[in-house]
């Protein structure tokens, strides 16, 4: 029997920043753009209304009723999109102050995916082509450096940080922009092993490095790698994921402003095929609740292609397909040689972009629903047979 770990991205823009009172008015957070959201064309399901109403993330009380309805569906963890800019931490108060003070904490595992992009004006994104750099992405060595001092001190030490024989799991969503950061694939490799040397020195038998992998761009800012492969195997990597199925699915090609969730199903399950026989490390499957980024766009303005957040809509993403897409993954992993197989999905809360599993006054708890169908096992038991 070979253990599952179900891992739901959670994006934590739900609570109050001092930064964002900054750049975006006092008490700003997404709901306000979720709440604005409007039908962009006929039959367009908007706006999301959650059946929670809108929380504080930060609040260990709302945090405690994330876990226990997570766990109680079959989610053994989340990974945090962790963010670092100008040598500090950014939004980490839904994990600092909400998750990691919540009562029932030890129910879930955490992890954390550096979201190491641009921080650029997507909210909302108006029809013109700029999109303003808020905050770089691209970190050179000495905050890196520090950025390793601070995920000791604070996380991979908490005894429910997930662990992978022992070594903490750590993702990075843009290489290229970690690279560039670094001034180049050498010293990258440097800040990398200079990392997995302090996790050693800290306790710990190695770093277990994830990387985000795609085949096609989303945000403005991404940097697109030529030669994947060998830069993935040059800075030694232990696994790869997705973040979400656009990653490897344009929907805009396919008739936009609708896509269709069935074709990215399609596109998602060639691309598990692909990515571990190709890079020759343990490959992740990714499944994504949905896509619609439309609340980060410009309401007031006609809907058209300008680019990210301007995208086309998965349309079909019923609870039933999300199952279906499910099952695959779970199949894909029955017959993988993974000695642990671990599952991502997008997203716990990726409400402005369309993809959550929170319940909404609409489905409700449907599509945790089939997560609880599909593996069938007890919450926090979850195995493959």
């Amino acid at each position: 029997m070979k253990r599952l770990e179900v891992l739901a991205y959670y994006f934590p823009q739900y609570h109050r920043d001092p930064l964002n009172d900054t750049l975006h008015g006092k008490g700003w957070t997404e709901w306000d753009l979720l709440r604005a959201a409007k039908p962009r064309y006929p039959g367009h399901a908007q706006p999301k209304v959650p059946a929670w109403g809108e929380f504080d993330e930060s609040d260990p009380a709302w945090a405690t009723r994330e876990i226990d309805l997570a766990a109680e569906y079959g989610i053994t963890g989340f990974i945090y999109d962790w963010y670092w800019y100008n040598g500090k931490p950014f939004l980490e108060g839904g994990l600092e102050r909400g998750f990691l003070q919540a009562p029932n904490r030890e129910r879930l595992k955490f992890a954390l995916m550096w979201a190491n992009h641009d921080w650029v004006h997507l909210f909302p994104a108006t029809s013109n082509a700029e999109r303003p750099v808020l905050m770089p992405g691209a970190t050179d060595r000495a905050s890196f450096d520090q950025q390793v001092e601070y995920l000791l001190e604070h996380y991979f030490h908490q005894p429910n940080y997930l662990t992978l024989e022992g070594a903490p799991y750590f993702s990075i969503y843009e290489l290229g922009t970690f690279i560039a950061g670094m001034g180049g694939l050498e010293p990258a490799r440097e800040a990398l092993e200079h990392f997995r040397a302090r996790v050693k020195a800290a306790g710990f038998p190695d770093l277990h490095l994830n990387a985000v992998v795609w085949g096609v761009s989303v945000l403005p800012s991404e940097v697109k790698l030529e030669n994947t492969e060998e830069v993935v195997r040059s800075l030694g990597f232990s696994s790869l994921t997705s973040y979400v199925w656009v990653h490897h699915y344009a929907p805009n090609t396919a008739g936009f402003p609708q896509g269709s969730y069935r074709e990215a199903a399609q596109h998602n399950y060639a691309a598990w095929e692909d990515y571990g026989p190709r890079f020759g490390l343990p490959y992740h499957p990714n499944v994504s609740m949905g896509w619609d980024s439309s609340p980060r766009t410009q309401q007031d303005a006609p809907y058209a292609q300008h680019g990210y957040p301007w995208h086309a809509v998965l349309e079909g993403n019923t609870p039933q397909a999300f199952g279906e897409a499910l099952e695959r993954a779970k199949e894909f992993m029955e017959r993988s040689s993974m000695a642990q197989p671990i599952l991502t999905l997008n997203a716990w809360n990726e409400w402005t972009e369309g993809s959550y599993l929170l319940p909404d006054t609409v489905n409700g708890n449907a599509y945790l629903e089939q997560i609880q169908r599909v593996f069938a096992l007890e919450p926090a038991q979850v195995a493959l047979r």
